[in-house]
């Protein structure tokens, strides 16, 4: 090939580049000299210059990018996204949008299409919101309207934005009255003369808490109550003696500032267990909504708040159960016992055992890597498969938080395990993450977080920020005292042990030990039994999807994990299985 034909080819490729017009003209003239200076001592210097200008000109075509070019490829992923029904019924085709409006802003924050990629990606979220019904959503599209307000004053996006604000708050308000709510005894609150019917708030900028609906569940030695809202306030709380002078029992009153009452909540909720009367609700003043619990008797409590959606969690427990008592008088009287040594001298076995399939209903969990794939319905498959095989092999009680695909809040899934009397908990789920090679199993325990990595898992878990996670942290060691926290680790040790061991030994190739790790799961707070948290694979690991939806995967997962309870419980009561099996003989 002569001189010619390479200098052509070289001018084919930049013509096919998308160079700005005056690189290919630069170019041009490059090859224009060099065909007229065509002697063998030229031919050298014209190859020198072309590949010279194709070295410093290639990189302008990756300016050629600008924010405008990303805003219109974010809204063609919206458009196909919006005409087609089945896609956009999965929330990471949303998040995929608006992440694409999200990179318009950051491209160039004080840009003329800051504004308007900002917009869209909370507009998205509203519409996200309408699909989900998740708080996070529409405090998200809030948050997103209002950080353009302040930072755009001058944009046309500004008034759009208040008004968005306007409608997601509004809708929020009208929602809270179609909360389920609890039957109703009426009911005047002790603490203060009842207030007026044409009671108003007072007239200030900040945005008032609207109290939503109360809840509860109970045994006769432990009740938990929630009290939902629809956005975080502060709160206090006391504890007041009984008073026979006004015949008032002892009871614990919450104060919840900044807030009042929705419309239609039921005020009162009729507990009438062994520790608690009821829960009252009233507007104790102007802009403070009071809600108190009437105590029968009780050991101690502990009041906690969750956020996304935030919300306040009483726990209340009396005396424990007043089986084996007179067992538990004698045992105490040596003090030199040990737990375990305590356990094993009683010959305390497992009777009860909750398994908690996570997520469920709306709440989908992580997305497969293979399409259609969800956590939701492949923890609910394995947590049957594993209720099954404990009923058999360790013969005990067994309760599922839930059976079917129905939604429950984390609060709740505790609150089940308590009521039940569990003697154990396991919740089983499965992790995900970004990197999609990332592979491995891996089983909590509640307790502070020591790494990044467990941080990022409860976030995810708990449908929360990481934020919130840390603000968690700080309150964590008071909310652990009554927890089993050495008893969870030795469980969740010999369910990793053996959920490794057997998959290694049923030829399972790249099992991934991620360990026994720590973090503050939502649904292991308050939990009065040894509480584990599962992480079976990464479902969003190609190879270890494929798994997770084998059903033959499955049972070995489940049979590792009865044998970790099995060895759990040898080691808490070494007699319990020879007991059983005499019981056969």
């Amino acid at each position: 090939m002569n001189i010619e034909g390479i200098l052509l080819i070289l001018y084919e490729l930049m013509e096919r580049s998308d160079f700005y017009k005056y690189s290919l003209f630069t170019i041009q003239l490059s090859i224009a000299h060099c065909t007229i200076m065509l002697n063998k001592k030229n031919i050298l210097f014209c190859l020198l210059i072309c590949c010279y200008a194709l070295a410093v000109l290639w990189p302008c075509e990756s300016f050629a990018i600008t924010a405008k070019d990303k805003y219109f490829k974010a809204e063609t992923c919206y458009k196909k996204l919006r005409n087609n029904p089945k896609k956009n019924k999965y929330r990471h085709n949303w998040l995929r949008c608006i992440e694409k409006f999200q990179a318009v802003y950051k491209h160039d924050p004080k840009g003329s299409w800051a504004a308007a990629g900002l917009y869209m990606s909370g507009e998205l979220y509203g519409k996200l919101y309408k699909i989900s019904s998740k708080e996070s959503d529409r405090k998200e599209a809030i948050d997103i309207f209002e950080r353009i307000v302040k930072q755009f004053p001058k944009s046309k996006y500004k008034g759009k934005a208040i008004k968005k604000i306007r409608v997601f708050s509004k809708k929020e308000t009208k929602k809270s009255s179609k909360k389920i709510k609890v039957s109703i005894r009426k009911k005047s609150l002790p603490e203060k003369k009842k207030l007026k019917k044409d009671i108003k708030p007072s007239k200030t900028n900040k945005v008032v808490t609207i109290i939503t609906g109360l809840r509860y569940w109970s045994n006769p030695s432990y009740t938990r109550i929630v009290i939902d809202a629809d956005k975080d306030t502060t709160y206090n709380h006391r504890l007041l003696r009984k008073d026979p002078s006004i015949q008032k029992p002892k009871r614990l009153y919450v104060d919840l500032q900044n807030s009042r009452l929705g419309d239609g909540i039921k005020k009162t909720i009729p507990i009438n267990d062994d520790l608690l009367s009821d829960a009252r609700a009233g507007q104790f003043t102007a802009d403070m909504v009071r809600v108190v619990v009437d105590i029968k008797s009780f050991k101690t409590y502990k009041i906690f708040s969750l956020k996304n959606p935030f919300r306040i969690v009483i726990d209340v427990w009396g005396t424990e159960a007043k089986k084996k008592t007179s067992e538990l008088k004698t045992a105490e009287k040596d003090k030199k016992f040990t737990s375990s040594a305590l356990a094993k001298q009683l010959a305390l076995g497992v009777n009860c055992i909750v398994i908690d399939p996570g997520h469920g209903g709306r709440d989908f969990g992580a997305s497969g890597y293979l399409k259609g794939v969800f956590e939701k319905d492949v923890v609910l498959k394995i947590a049957k498969m594993l209720a099954k095989k404990i009923r058999e092999e360790v013969q005990c009680e067994v309760f599922l938080t839930r059976s079917r695909d129905r939604y429950l809040t984390l609060e709740e899934r505790t609150a089940i395990a308590n009521t039940k009397n569990a003697d154990l908990f396991i919740s089983i789920h499965t992790n995900a993450a970004k990197n999609r090679k990332a592979f491995g199993i891996e089983t909590y325990f509640l307790n502070l977080a020591t790494d990044n990595e467990s941080i990022l898992v409860a976030a995810r878990e708990n449908a929360t920020s990481t934020k919130n996670i840390s603000d968690l942290q700080t309150i964590l060691s008071d909310l652990m005292q009554n927890a089993k926290i050495n008893e969870s680790s030795r469980l969740a040790g010999y369910v990793q042990t053996a959920l490794c061991n057997c998959l290694k030994k049923n030829k399972y190739s790249r099992i991934n030990n991620k360990g026994v790790k720590q973090a503050p799961f939502y649904v292991l707070l308050g939990a009065q039994m040894p509480a584990i948290l599962i992480e079976t694979s990464f479902i969003s690991n190609p190879k270890e999807c494929k798994r997770l939806i084998n059903s033959k995967y499955q049972e070995r997962l489940c049979e590792a994990i009865v044998n970790g309870i099995k060895k759990y419980i040898k080691e808490t009561n070494p007699t319990a299985f020879l007991r059983n099996l005499q019981q056969k003989g």
